[in-house]
Formats: structure tokens, C-alpha cells, sequence
């Protein structure tokens, strides 16, 4: 019973994928972007700076916008402003939340929102606004699903003090050895997302607070969603509250919780996969030109690497060693490029596998090797490669089977697997 539960939930979870990314309309006559600017207690500077993100939308933004004002409990002026602003300018909205958070105030104004992108910024306004265009530019036009920006890529200008320009870089690198995530800076307050995809995303992030960014980024990564990076210049605000030892703190437990749900495979991703990432066009036909085209460049590296490491480490052993790498890359390049599967998500299990099937590439090389110098105890470096070759063709034709059947089940093998569960 519970298996049959399963197999449905996952019948279900592939039905309910995302689309494929499509431009927004040219012509849309509702807002194309809704700007929130999360704030707390921010009485003297959300005037001069929502008025200043206004004044560029109008002169820059060739779509219609909103801001937003998402207000989480403040205590000061800030709800009053807020409400004036509101009832000035007709591009901005304003959001009262009971409780504080930014992350809850984020969810908040996203999830309520009809937009087709979504953005925010920090109040402060630190990230100079000139990027908020090409930030957002990759979501309309259908390439990216999220955008962030960046102060630590090539091309960022960033004025702030050490300890702070420490604590980032510390804080970004723990994030990549402990939870292998890919973009460069979690904690930027300059971000977009397209909506059909905040939808699917925002009900699996769990935080309320400042690691609301960095759970959001390392779910979407792991779902294989495409992640834009706009290098921005960036000059630190000297009046920051923040506090940063009991965000510090508030971070590393949530690298924690992440990084068991990670271990544990609970990481819930699957609704957030695009329909066309499961397998590329072509079927059967072309799987088997893309595996060739993968398995000739293979098995150039392959010899080349054989040829290298064969006066150094033997036969065997060289045959072994280069078999091995270029069974990684294989694997790898096959993963991509021939089934189609992105993301980190299963990489780790089809690497393993596809060591396994590796195996049966080294017992058909080796063996054909041993036969050899069985029938002709010194045979010519020519005779050896061609022989070696000729086996790992052999070799390369079982891998994709195996590849196929096993590695990369196609979708409808894999559901037959399951329906007969």
C-alpha cells in the first residue's frame, strides 16, 4: 500500500513540473515586476530611498512595476511613511506583517503578488539600482528562473569595511564546502524570481529570517533551476542594525538542518523540475548519436591517456588509470548531454553506478589485453592500442545499454517500474 502510495505521489510530482520558460509578453498591461523592499523600523530611510527606486523604474523600467512596502512589525514611523508613500505614488503598495522577519516578509509580498517577476531589495539601497535591469532582464525574457546579485564575482565593485568583506567571503565559502552549492554570494539583498517558479519554491522554504535567501538558492540549485549571477557595485551602509552575531549563529543552524536533509535525500525538489529537463529530444536515435559523440571524444582521451601513462605505469595498470578517468567524464558528459539530467540531485548514485559499469569496460579491455600478450608474449604498440580499442567499442556499446536501462532509465521505463509496483 504505502509503495503504491509513493509511486503515485511520484507520477504526480512529474505531472506537476514546471513548464517550459517562456518571454513575458511585450504587451502585458498589469505589472511585469513587483520590487519588494522588506523593512523594520526604517523611518528615515524608506522615504528618500523608495522614492529614489521609483524615480529609476519610471525613467529606466520600459514594462509596467509596483514596489511593494512589506512592513514586518515595525514599531517606529515606518508604518505612517508607509501608508503616505502608498497613497502618493500609484506604482506602490504597501504590506503590514504582524511579526518580524525578512524572509517572512519576503514570502509574503512574493506570494501575494501576480507579477510574472518578482524582485527585492534592501532599503538601504546599497546595490547601485543601474543593475536592477539586467538583473531581472534574464527572467522576462525566459532564460533564467532566478536572478541575484553578486559582490564577490569578477567585475563587482564593493566598498565596505574588512570585517564585514570577511565575514562574507567566510560565510559564502563555508556554504561551498559544506553544502557544494554553486552561486557565489548567498546574502546579496538583490534578487529576482520568476513567478511560476516562487509558486513551487517559496512553501519549501522553511525560514523566516535571513537565511531565507540562502535556503531559497540551494533548493533551487538542487532542482537543476537555472541561476543567473549579475555582478553589481555595491557600497556598505554604515548605519546597519544588523546583528550580525546572532544572524551568524542563526546561519549555521540552518547549513545544519539543510545539510541533514540533504544527507537524508528529504529535500523536496521534484515539483520544481522543468518539464524538459527529464530527457532530450530525439528518443532512441538520438541517445545513440549523442553517446557516440560522447564515446569518440571518450575514447580519443582515452587512448591518449593510455599512450602517456603506458611507459610509466605498464600496460595494466595505464589501461586501468585511463579507463577510470575517462569513465568519470563519460559518465558525467552522458548524464547531460545524452539523458538530459541537470542538477547535482542523483549525481553522486549515477557516479557510482557508472563506476560499476565501468567494471565491465576494464574486464572486456583487460581481458582482451591479457588474451594478446597470451598469443603473442610481445606484441607491437600499434597491435596494442588497435586491439584495446576494438575492446573498448565493445565495451561502449554495453555501457549504453546499461546506461539506459539502468543508469538513466528513460520516463516510460520508469514508469512501467513503478506501475508494476
Amino acid at each position: 500500500m504505502l509503495m503504491s502510495q509513493t509511486s503515485q505521489m511520484s507520477r504526480m510530482s512529474r505531472m506537476s513540473q514546471l513548464p517550459f520558460r517562456t518571454p513575458v509578453s511585450a504587451h502585458h498591461r498589469e505589472p511585469v515586476l513587483d520590487v519588494v523592499v522588506p523593512v523594520f523600523n526604517e523611518e528615515k530611510d524608506l522615504e528618500p530611498s523608495v522614492r529614489r527606486l521609483h524615480a529609476h523604474l519610471r525613467e529606466t523600467f520600459p514594462y509596467p512595476f509596483r514596489i511593494t512596502v512589506a512592513d514586518n512589525a515595525s514599531t517606529d514611523e515606518t508604518p505612517r511613511i508607509a501608508a503616505q508613500l502608498a497613497a502618493e505614488l500609484p506604482e506602490l503598495e504597501w504590506l503590514r506583517l504582524a511579526e518580524k522577519g525578512r524572509g517572512r516578509a519576503l514570502h509574503a509580498a512574493w506570494s501575494g503578488s501576480r507579477a510574472p517577476v518578482l524582485a527585492y531589495v534592501d532599503v538601504d539601497l546599497s546595490t547601485d539600482l543601474a543593475a536592477l535591469l539586467p538583473l531581472v532582464a534574464p527572467l522576462i525574457s525566459g532564460h533564467s528562473d532566478i536572478a541575484i546579485g553578486t559582490r564577490l564575482a569578477r567585475g563587482s565593485r564593493v566598498v565596505r569595511g574588512p570585517k564585514r568583506e570577511a565575514i562574507s567571503r567566510c560565510y559564502n565559502a563555508l556554504l561551498r564546502s559544506t553544502l557544494a552549492v554553486g552561486f557565489s554570494d548567498a546574502q546579496c539583498g538583490f534578487k529576482a524570481v520568476r513567478r511560476d517558479v516562487a509558486e513551487r519554491l517559496l512553501p519549501l522554504v522553511k525560514d523566516s529570517g535571513w537565511f531565507f535567501d540562502t535556503e531559497l538558492l540551494v533548493i533551487a540549485e538542487r532542482a537543476g533551476l537555472r541561476i543567473h549571477e549579475v555582478p553589481v557595485d555595491w557600497v556598505d551602509d554604515p548605519d546597519s542594525r544588523v546583528d550580525i552575531l546572532s544572524t551568524a549563529l542563526a546561519d549555521l543552524r540552518g547549513i545544519a538542518r539543510i545539510g541533514r536533509e540533504l544527507a537524508r535525500g528529504t529535500l523536496p525538489t521534484a515539483s520544481l523540475r522543468r518539464g524538459t529537463d527529464a530527457s532530450p529530444s530525439g528518443g532512441l536515435v538520438g541517445q545513440l548519436l549523442r553517446f557516440a559523440a560522447v564515446g569518440a571524444v571518450s575514447s580519443l582521451g582515452y587512448v591518449l591517456l593510455y599512450v602517456a601513462l603506458r611507459p610509466i605505469a605498464g600496460g595494466q595498470a595505464a589501461n586501468a588509470l585511463a579507463l577510470l578517468v575517462c569513465a568519470l567524464a563519460n559518465t558525467a558528459a552522458n548524464r547531460r548531454l545524452t539523458f538530459g539530467l541537470r542538477g547535482r540531485t542523483g549525481a553522486l548514485r549515477h557516479q557510482a553506478q557508472g563506476l560499476l559499469v565501468f567494471t565491465v569496460g576494464l574486464a572486456l579491455t583487460s581481458g582482451s589485453l591479457a588474451l594478446l600478450h597470451h598469443m603473442t608474449p610481445t606484441p607491437s604498440r600499434t597491435t596494442e592500442v588497435g586491439v584495446l580499442v576494438a575492446a573498448n567499442l565493445a565495451a561502449t556499446l554495453v555501457r549504453f545499454l546499461l546506461f539506459r536501462a539502468w543508469v538513466f532509465p528513460t520516463r516510460r521505463r520508469r514508469e512501467a517500474e513503478e506501475s508494476a509496483i
